[in-house]
């Protein structure tokens, strides 16, 4: 593999809204995340991605753009994101932008001109389509529900949206779209941006004579994923895309990629891929409902582990995937993956440490590094997410009392993800002096960085720990470019790999005990070096070790080790 300058960082994602509010408005902003890079230094974060901060109306939290040369005011202005990527240069830290071109906002300029003249040249930058027999083109049902066509006022046409009516599909077989994207992208390259992280890009090839499908719901209606499953090209968009902009930058690109065929991924990440790299999100599927989240699968340790490791073995060589435990519209890791018994801070820290010390460049969402969690709400009005209110009434439709449709909301809410960072015990968690646009996660009481900040044991100080021991410069190009070869496969609730560096010979040695009893693990080589443990038992690992040839490992407990060459 030619190696890049982004190998060997680690990355942060912050969700603005959240993050940090220095007005008092209630809103997180720029002048917030300003005031936080020396914490995400000290962290040891290289790379930092923002979600969207540019002009929205925020049906979807940003995701629906209005104007894509402008900072939405709630966040700041384009000076102080200019001083933004100042003053992360000066920490040697990168900014990756979100860059969100499936759709756009039905307030943006364009839409607002193809619906005034639903015939002429605005109408071709999105997909407006005659009905059919006076109704939709097909039966496609929509990310958020409902159906993927809305009526064009005053015309016999419809236009799409995959996700929100708000949220029009951008059309990419016009290629004056094409290059007004590619102008845009290369504007805040040319500002100073890393690059970014790219949203549902899988979606922006379309088959523009939209079939309908078999119906998968009572409602009629069949998910859009079958007509991107189903339709080809999607890879002659994207290799344009990266020739007209992030490859004459350098640039550091990372794709949400769902629903990629089966031979494409090395197309997409590969020696000369699409992106840089994409997430990994074979272990968040595992759960999904055939119809939504009132009928999801129950996480089982072997299949996420399985998951995992066949994921990394997929690559090894080849490519890297971005690694994560929970992103802005992902239940928290600490919840979704740990199981009832290790929902505390050796679960925390055994979670990260299987994460972090993947192949592939890790990711960290805002609030993670000290074991946030998901949020309990009494009812459905207080959840602001556009998904969570159409899951929720789905599970009802589909018999659930209102008890039961809460439940899923809170195993599964992107609300979750996106309460206000837990800064303080004090006032609203130390996020705003003002009323948050979202309610705190009542335990910011208890899990906050203030309370971590200085106390030896706490998930904040050993996330800072796993991070430096990462990028050491003894074993940073171990972590970095080593396989993964997975161990002791058949040992129950055990979650163990070793990184290995072919060059030199060195192997670590990662080691976690998911289950609820001690479990005794005979070492097939002798031990070099303890170099992290979440209990603080290196002597007695060492001890143990050196007696016997073997290593008892605690309900929850993992440990990383150097083993002898």
């Amino acid at each position: 593999m030619k190696k890049k300058w982004w190998h060997d960082k680690v990355a942060y994602q912050i969700y603005p809204k959240s993050f940090q509010d220095s007005n008092g408005d209630g809103i997180g902003d720029l002048r917030g995340i300003i005031s936080r890079l020396d914490y995400l230094k000290e962290l040891g974060i290289d790379i930092v991605w923002l979600s969207p901060i540019y002009k929205s109306p925020f049906v979807d939290q940003g995701y629906d753009i209005s104007d894509y040369y402008n900072i939405a005011e709630e966040f700041g202005t384009m000076e102080e994101f200019d001083e933004l990527l100042t003053e992360a240069k000066k920490r040697d830290m990168y900014i990756v932008m979100d860059l969100v071109v499936n759709h756009c906002s039905d307030q943006h300029e364009w839409f607002q001109k193809a619906l005034a003249d639903p015939d002429g040249e605005y109408a071709d930058y999105f997909y407006f389509v005659k009905g059919k027999d006076g109704k939709a083109p097909s039966n496609y049902r929509s990310y958020f529900g409902g159906s993927t066509w809305e009526k064009v006022p005053n015309s016999d046409k419809y236009y799409l949206h995959m996700f929100a009516k708000e949220q029009p599909d951008l059309n990419w077989e016009n290629p004056v779209v094409r290059q007004k994207i590619y102008e845009m992208v290369n504007w805040w390259l040319d500002k100073g941006v890393a690059g970014f992280r790219i949203d549902a890009i899988i979606n922006i090839k379309k088959d523009i004579n939209f079939p309908s499908f078999e119906p998968d719901g009572p409602d009629g209606l069949a998910t859009c994923i079958k007509m991107v499953e189903a339709v080809n090209g999607v890879g002659d968009f994207l290799e344009e895309l990266k020739h007209e902009t992030f490859e004459k930058h350098d640039a550091f690109t990372v794709g949400e990629v769902f629903n990629m065929k089966e031979d494409e991924l090395l197309e997409f990440i590969g020696e000369d891929g699409h992106f840089s790299t994409m997430f990994d999100f074979s272990a968040h599927v595992l759960t999904f409902g055939e119809h939504g989240w009132y009928d999801q699968k129950p996480l089982r340790f072997e299949e996420w582990r399985k998951v995992i490791f066949d994921s990394q073995q997929e690559l090894q060589g080849k490519c890297f995937k971005a690694n994560i435990i929970e992103n802005h519209d992902e239940p928290r890791g600490a919840t979704h993956y740990l199981p009832e018994h290790a929902r505390n801070d050796a679960g925390k820290k055994m979670l990260g440490t299987v994460s972090v010390l993947l192949r592939g460049i890790p990711f960290i969402y805002q609030g993670q590094e000290i074991g946030m969690t998901n949020c309990k709400r009494n009812d459905i009005s207080e959840y602001d997410d556009i998904s969570t209110i159409d899951q929720y009434q789905e599970a009802l439709r589909a018999g659930l009392s209102e008890e039961e449709a809460l439940k899923c909301c809170y195993e599964n809410s992107r609300d979750n993800a996106r309460t206000p960072m837990q800064w303080s015990d004090g006032k609203n968690g130390g996020f705003t002096d003002g009323t948050p646009w979202l309610a705190m996660n009542p335990n910011y009481m208890e899990i906050n960085v203030a309370a971590q900040e200085h106390k030896a044991d706490s998930v904040l100080a050993y996330y800072r720990k796993l991070i430096a021991l990462r990028k050491a410069k003894e074993y940073k190009d171990t972590f970095t470019y080593g396989i993964f070869k997975p161990k002791y496969e058949n040992a129950e609730d055990i979650f163990a790999f070793e990184r290995v560096n072919e060059e030199s010979g060195q192997k670590l040695l990662i080691l976690a005990n998911f289950g609820t009893e001690e479990h005794t693990i005979t070492l097939e080589q002798r031990i070099a070096k303890v170099l992290l443990t979440n209990e603080g038992r290196q002597e007695a690992i060492n001890a143990e070790a050196a007696l016997n040839g073997t290593i008892t490992l605690d309900s929850c407990e993992t440990v990383v080790l150097e083993l002898e060459k």
